[in-house]
């Protein structure tokens, strides 16, 4: 077997935000040569990187230039110009993700109809062209109206459960999405290399903010049965399986009522359900990213101890230069571990960092994420 020599490599990634900025914190450890492409002219990752470029991650030019100095390229957010990926791709360069499976995620309308072709389970939908053809399908409701493309972190997702939110719904290409009166939602995230090796992390159970739909707790390992969480891995491993994907790829699920589990949506790419295993598992997701489109062994991703994560937003009614109140009483806390992503300048409901809680005790650990989510504030 021929030794790789990952430090000679290049590794270059689209997006420079803070998942980015996490997997720099693990290719320090390797000495890994890392670029970074990314609008922002600060963006988190713009110092701790090798080298910075400032472009759209939407130009073919940007992307295919940055991508020309680079053995490896991948992703950390999925709104990225697919086209000049796969220009890249058959000039020899490895894409991962491959830009083809980009492609397909980028529009929750193909990504639901992937799911039906591949009999993976999923929430009944219809297409939709747009607001008026979603008014022709009331008889659908309640149900979840998406938007095809540009949905992010809550935004492009509206609840309809009757014909009174209609005027909610979006008027632009999207589907309706059965409402699912769910159990729990949770989230797998599933990691497969070049060489065809895959890994799971235990399922963990997510909790939404209940206006910005977007995670505000999450608790390792989930509060579930043996036997569902061997099927929630199962599914996350058929998923990446059947994309034929290399990289990491976060899939969400619902657990019905009767136990049933049906995916919600996937992520190609370290997501927010996987930040508590930098301290949580022997192997973080962050890492594991690295392991799996390096084509690197994969490694072990068994938890060491019960966790809770608790992403710190910005607090609704400030904007500008970011202020974090309560650090002082999180590090005087055992078994909490606070990050911050480095964005100099703070908005409602912006992910600002995070905190991970270790505690054996599980209704501790409870205790201590909600004491402690109302501990830190950052404001401006």
């Amino acid at each position: 077997m021929v030794q790789e020599n990952y430090q000679q490599k290049t590794l270059g990634i689209l997006g420079g935000g803070q998942l980015g900025r996490m997997v720099i914190q693990s290719a320090i450890n390797y000495n890994l040569t890392i670029h970074i492409l990314d609008p922002d002219a600060n963006a988190p990752c713009r110092h701790i990187c090798q080298q910075f470029t400032q472009g759209n991650l939407k130009d073919f030019d940007a992307v295919y230039e940055f991508g020309k100095n680079c053995d490896v390229i991948t992703i950390e957010i999925e709104h990225v110009n697919t086209e000049a990926l796969k220009r890249l791709e058959s000039e020899g360069k490895k894409v991962f993700p491959q830009p083809h499976i980009i492609e397909l995620i980028q529009d929750k309308r193909s990504q639901k109809q992937f799911y039906k072709q591949k009999n993976l389970p999923t929430a009944d939908f219809v297409l939709v062209a747009d607001k008026e053809d979603i008014h022709k399908q009331s008889h659908f409701l309640p149900a979840v109206n998406k938007l095809g493309k540009e949905g992010y972190d809550g935004r492009g997702v509206q609840l309809l459960k009757s014909a009174e939110d209609l005027e909610k719904a979006f008027d632009a290409p999207g589907l309706l999405e059965k409402y699912v009166d769910f159990e729990k939602e949770l989230a797998v995230i599933v990691a497969r290399n070049e060489a065809g090796a895959i890994s799971t992390f235990p399922p963990v159970e997510c909790a939404f903010h209940p206006e910005q739909n977007l995670v505000e707790f999450l608790f390792s390992p989930a509060d579930i049965s043996v036997k569902i969480a061997t099927e929630a891995e199962q599914l996350a491993i058929a998923t990446i399986q059947n994309l034929g994907m290399v990289g990491i790829l976060a899939v969400e699920m619902f657990v019905t009522k009767t136990g049933e589990l049906l995916i919600n949506e996937i992520a190609p790419r370290p997501h927010n359900s996987g930040h508590h295993t930098i301290e949580a598992n022997f192997t973080s997701q962050f890492e594991q990213h690295l392991r799996s489109v390096l084509n690197m062994p994969l490694g072990n991703t068994e938890a060491r101890c019960p966790a809770a994560m608790v992403n710190l937003l910005g607090e609704a009614g400030f904007t500008g230069d970011a202020i974090v109140e309560g650090m002082d009483a999180v590090l005087a806390e055992k078994g909490v571990f606070m990050h911050l992503y480095g964005k100099k300048t703070t908005k409602p409901f912006r992910k600002m960092g995070h905190l991970t809680i270790l505690e054996e005790n599980r209704s501790l650990l409870k205790e201590k994420a909600l004491r402690l989510k109302e501990t830190v504030k950052i404001k401006a």
